[in-house]
């Protein structure tokens, strides 16, 4: 065995785990990411920034190693008590970890919120790698110089060239990943693959479809729960879910002409769900009207997430 490998811990019976925050700007590919090396669903996706609220942990494993991946909401200029929330769970999510894998948008590079984000690691004592994302639309030589510009600024452990949705690069990603992180115990059952209860992720997954579905016209003003589950003898369960808005004009868009907009949203929610509980669904959607709810003290709670006064 080399010295290297024993550095590695390669070739070592030691299992090892820890906790990789994914910061970046919002939309740079972190839910895909993660999606993709946890190897299932376990944080909603959608071409709308800021989709995700609070801290989703997916768990993955690799050669001997626990991989405990937190998808934190991207970073950005806030301007509501929700985007201060999301913002400052952000942050907090990376400093509670072992190791932060910053994502950049290679197609957008170091503009605006990316600038921002580098500039507050230097703050952040932990390890840091660089991953740049989105690589198959951008030239090698800007990726080259982009990395470099990233590295004068903050002085990364590593850098990696992936494609989220692809997976190219991600190989290399997760060795790497798998011998950094320190010997340990692992923290959850070796099938689990996140530590978002059911009845949270079937919310989130009727979110992902409701921001599909009404993206230009019901952007942040909505917020979705699960009421009831209910285990029936026959072996599919009844779900029921409140999607709460703040005017009565969200309402009629949540509920679409004829209710046409609510039916598309509870079918494709109810397939995925079934999908990953491997059982009959029977989903039943509400709409109701809560003014303000975004400042509402419960309703952070509810996302997990901390109220910000």
């Amino acid at each position: 065995m080399t010295d290297k490998q024993q550095d590695t811990g390669a070739g070592s019976t030691a299992t090892r785990s820890g906790f990789v925050a994914l910061i970046g700007a919002t939309n740079a590919g972190k839910s895909t990411l993660v999606n993709h090396l946890v190897g299932a669903k376990v944080s909603i996706v959608s071409h709308k920034v800021q989709t995700t609220r609070a801290i989703i942990r997916g768990i993955a494993i690799h050669d001997r190693t626990q991989i405990v991946f937190m998808d934190t909401p991207g970073i950005f200029k806030p301007r509501r008590r929700l985007d201060r929330a999301m913002v400052t769970t952000a942050w907090g999510g990376a400093k509670d970890a072992d190791l932060i894998m910053l994502l950049i948008d290679s197609e957008r590079g170091l503009k605006g919120d990316a600038e921002t984000i580098l500039e507050g690691l230097k703050d952040v004592p932990q390890a840091k790698i660089l991953v740049l994302n989105k690589i198959d639309r951008v030239r090698p030589e800007d990726l080259l110089k982009l990395a470099a510009a990233a590295n004068e600024v903050v002085p990364f452990e590593r850098t990696f060239m992936i494609s989220a949705l692809t997976g190219s690069g991600c190989g290399d990603l997760m060795d790497y990943l798998a011998a950094a992180l320190p010997e340990g115990p692992w923290y959850y059952p070796e099938d689990q693959i996140s530590d978002l209860p059911m009845r949270q992720l079937a919310a989130e997954i009727t979110r992902e479809k409701l921001f599909l579905r009404l993206h230009q016209e019901l952007p942040y003003a909505s917020h979705v729960e699960t009421e009831k589950w209910e285990e029936r003898k026959d072996g599919s369960v009844r779900i029921e879910q409140v999607i709460y808005v703040e005017r009565d004009s969200q309402k009629k868009i949540a509920l679409g002409k004829g209710g046409e907009a609510i039916k598309a949203i509870s079918t494709a929610a109810r397939k995925e769900i079934s999908e990953i509980l491997e059982q009959p669904v029977h989903l039943f959607l509400f709409v109701k009207v809560r003014e303000n709810w975004g400042d509402d003290p419960e309703r952070f709670r509810e996302m997990g997430l901390d109220f910000p006064r």
